[in-house]
């Protein structure tokens, strides 16, 4: 294919030509196509004013759950347990963590969603990468101090803590400290070191 150039309408030698920009989305418009159900049946997380599918699976779902019920037996009254629900990091930035414990009842995010957690929990086979790296810069950002996937691959607990700069990456952010737990092993939340988790419980 040959492109003929217009002289009279081609830009000025040097100029620096401006290619397709790419749409990023604020929480409100995100919330404007949800209302409109844009969406459809579609389960889909605001992240750094991109749009991500989350796909699930009956393991998937299985740990979910098993994790709810696990956490909420750990923390006890004073906190809620939340599974799939919005957790508000700004204006870019409205993910649906699969477990998420704050502080309060449940009764507290009936006008609005949290802002926090003490802990966030995202239950990973498929999107094992994902949760490790974009969700993992995006929750370090946001200063979550206990962030653990439970790797459905490898049958482990990943535990990540003590967010911070990457200093090999200028502008993003990771986790320093990382442990991984075996499925025959415990782990005790930040904010309840007191309670043991077992590795298992988590497990489908």
């Amino acid at each position: 294919m040959v492109t003929i150039h217009d002289p009279q309408t081609a830009p000025a030698r040097g100029t620096r030509l401006q290619g397709p920009r790419r749409w990023r989305w604020t929480a409100k418009q995100f919330y404007k196509l949800a209302d409109r159900g844009c969406f459809g049946d579609h389960k889909v997380e605001l992240i750094d004013g991109e749009l991500y599918e989350l796909t699930r699976n009956p393991p998937h779902d299985t740990a979910v759950c098993l994790t709810r019920l696990a956490l909420a037996a750990a923390f006890g009254p004073g906190y809620a347990v939340r599974d799939q629900k919005t957790l508000d990091l700004g204006r870019r930035n409205q993910p649906e963590p699969d477990t998420a414990v704050v502080r309060g009842d449940p009764r507290d995010f009936t006008t609005k969603h949290p802002t926090t957690a003490v802990l966030l929990v995202e239950v990973a086979d498929s999107s094992l990468r994902y949760d490790r790296m974009i969700k993992g810069h995006r929750y370090a950002l946001a200063g979550i101090a206990d962030y653990w996937i439970v790797n459905l691959v490898d049958r482990q607990l990943e535990v990540y803590r003590n967010p911070g700069p990457d200093p090999a990456r200028p502008g993003r952010f990771r986790y320093r400290d990382v442990t991984i737990v075996a499925a025959d092993g415990h782990a005790s939340p930040l904010a309840n070191p007191g309670q043991q988790v077992a590795v298992a419980d988590l497990l489908p």
